[in-house]
């Protein structure tokens, strides 16, 4: 199973609003924590409202943070309402995928099932348990507690080992 780059940054955007701080978080900060295009958040950001997990602010303080507490989020929640179609293979919908096996055919009810518990495990999971480590995923995000409060993160250089820097 494979989930979406979409319900991957609705994730990875709950759980950085998660993280305690001082004020509203912007989307820029977000995308630059997290390597990604801005582009890509904004309409997660916008559904992620929609849904009622988060709030925005608007204005020159203006921002987002999370709507509801941490407990309140459900995993297996979020994964259902970011991934509507959860079909693992074309014969889930023999509307426009019909298969000649279907009256006869075990793999579905299997993978029917593989589905439900994946589904299960993450219905056991809360938003809270993904993020009871705000400290080190803080630092892993460039959001030391000074420079939480203290406005949007530096963004690191991503120079490598493998080649030392010329001396010139």
């Amino acid at each position: 199973m494979r989930l979406t780059v979409y319900t991957d940054y609705s994730l990875r955007v709950l759980m950085y609003l998660a993280i305690p701080r001082s004020r509203p978080v912007t989307i820029s900060e977000i995308a630059a924590s997290y390597g990604v295009s801005r582009n890509h958040l904004m309409k997660v950001v916008y559904e992620l409202g929609v849904a009622g997990y988060i709030e925005t602010i608007r204005g020159k303080n203006g921002g987002m943070r999370l709507a509801k507490a941490t407990r309140a989020i459900n995993l297996g929640e979020v994964v259902r309402r970011t991934e509507p179609d959860m079909a693992l293979v074309p014969c889930f919908d023999p509307v426009n995928a019909p298969c000649a096996i279907t009256s006869a055919c075990k793999l579905s009810g299997a993978l029917h099932r593989a589905r439900e518990a994946f589904l299960a495990v993450l219905d056991e999971y809360t938003l809270a348990d993904l993020t009871d480590n705000p400290s080190a995923l803080g630092e892993l995000l460039a959001l030391a507690p000074a420079r939480a409060a203290a406005g949007p993160p530096a963004v690191r250089s991503r120079r490598t080992t493998a080649s030392p820097p010329s001396s010139r």
